[in-house]
């Protein structure tokens, strides 16, 4: 009989799948190491048990103690798993980034979860860098793991990762595609494939708001570049000690809408059902393609399961308020389409600046048509009527028709966006469209970056 002594019998020996529709246009085979068959579903099972064991090992962790982690989720949950089994208590510590599945997940197989804000310095005591060290030094018989840090990270995938890519391709790889986040899966795979062949070219994919690239090319730790991002589980905005930037040949940096259009490209062009590290990794590949050629073979790391982020970049809802949703907008018809529901917001001739201004307040515009029996006759905007104030502080008591403007353009719903765009300027912020029968709607600037 074939059978593990427990689920930790099963990490590794995951498989190699090629991509196809979605590797149209890159000149080499493109297989990925599908991560998601680890029984955490992520590629941070393997460092997480090689991680507690090596602990186990040397004395750090002892019998019956607690596990300490700070964690975008999947190492929390592969040290989870190897809590369970070997019976060791298990805290995870997040940022508020972190999807719920996440969080829920670990809290199904037993963890305690406590989530920081993202948004605050490494070296903040609010940050989960500091939170899960002062844990470990509160809290009895515990054991911090710093992934970040710990050298058993890249030790893990140098001995397993690497030697399974190796094998699996016949030595005929050519290339490891992989998102950098800790470090350990970049480092250890790389270390050991250049040990095999060393014309094997390592490429990291980063993100924006990250501080890799920038510090692989110049040796310079950039925190102008630091700034949020909602990518998980790639990028920092720290050095850890497990990226080996020795071995790495170069990054590239994918922006947060591509790797979640990715993801969901992933799912529905390959039925590849991933996180969205994968579809940076993806579209890094893209950005990468004038690196490779017909005869070569690259490898690109999956990490974790699309399960975590069904509430995400798979959910088309939080796609659209994230404007990631890609929409062909080419018209004025398609400017409106998402607010063509909402009546036009006007005020009278012979009504008061004031009611002008609560309108303003009460809808949130910014800019305000007028009219009178024949129609569209003139404008309002508030950065016009900030001025005028300045000159007179009675303007609010004041006719509108005594402080209003030229009217704003009117274009057709065929009209282009380059000629709509014409049209708006530093003074004249919006434009009217003619949707018929007397009808009209309002295009203002952010109606137009928002399409960019």
């Amino acid at each position: 009989m074939e059978y593990a002594e427990n689920i930790l019998g099963t990490i590794g020996n995951t498989p190699l799948v090629k991509i196809n529709k979605l590797a149209e246009g890159i000149p080499a085979l493109v297989l990925a190491k599908y991560e998601t068959f680890n029984p955490g579903n992520s590629t941070k099972d393997r460092m997480a048990l090689k991680m507690v064991e090596d602990a186990e090992a040397d004395g750090r962790l002892q019998p019956g103690g607690t596990i300490i982690e700070g964690t975008s989720g999947n190492t929390g949950m592969g040290l989870a798993l190897a809590a369970i089994i070997k019976g060791y208590k298990m805290i995870c510590v997040l940022s508020d980034k972190q999807s719920k599945e996440k969080m829920d997940i670990l809290r199904a197989v037993g963890s305690k979860v406590v989530v920081c804000p993202t948004n605050v310095e490494p070296d903040d005591p609010r940050s989960y860098y500091s939170t899960s060290a002062r844990l470990a030094k509160e809290t009895p018989n515990s054991w911090y793991v710093n992934q970040y840090d710990n050298p058993s990270n890249a030790a893990a995938h140098y001995e397993s990762t690497g030697p399974e890519i190796w094998k699996q391709t016949d030595g005929k790889v050519t290339h490891f595609v992989v998102g950098v986040g800790t470090g350990g899966t970049i480092s250890g795979v790389g270390k050991y494939l250049k040990e095999q062949n060393p014309n094997i070219k390592i490429w990291g994919i980063d993100t924006y708001g990250s501080v890799f690239k920038k510090y692989h090319e110049t040796g310079i730790f950039d925190e102008n570049e630091i700034y949020p991002y909602v990518t998980e589980g790639i990028g920092e905005d720290i050095l850890p000690k497990n990226v080996d930037f020795s071995v790495i040949d170069g990054f590239t940096k994918v922006t947060d809408k591509d790797a979640a259009i990715w993801t969901q490209k992933l799912s529905k062009t390959e039925g590849m059902f991933l996180g969205n590290s994968a579809g940076s990794a993806m579209k890094g590949i893209h950005q990468l393609k004038e690196h490779f050629t017909k005869d070569d073979v690259v490898v690109v790391l999956f990490h974790d399961h699309g399960s975590r982020y069904v509430g995400k970049m798979y959910n088309d809802e939080w796609m659209k308020q994230m404007g990631y949703v890609e929409e062909e907008v080419t018209i004025a018809a398609d400017l409106i389409k998402n607010h063509i529901d909402k009546p036009l917001v006007t005020v009278k001739t012979e009504e008061l600046v004031l009611h002008a201004i609560e309108r303003m307040k009460h809808f949130k515009i910014s800019q305000i048509p007028v009219e009178d029996i024949t129609g569209i006759v003139g404008s309002l905007d508030e950065t016009d009527l900030l001025r005028k104030f300045i000159d007179n502080k009675d303007i609010a008591n004041l006719p509108i028709r005594e402080v209003m403007g030229a009217p704003f353009s009117i274009v057709q719903k065929n009209t282009s966006i380059e000629d709509v765009s014409k049209l708006i300027d530093k003074d004249r912020n919006a434009v009217l469209v003619d949707l018929e029968d007397g009808k009209y709607h309002i295009i203002t600037k952010h109606d137009i970056i928002s399409a960019l």
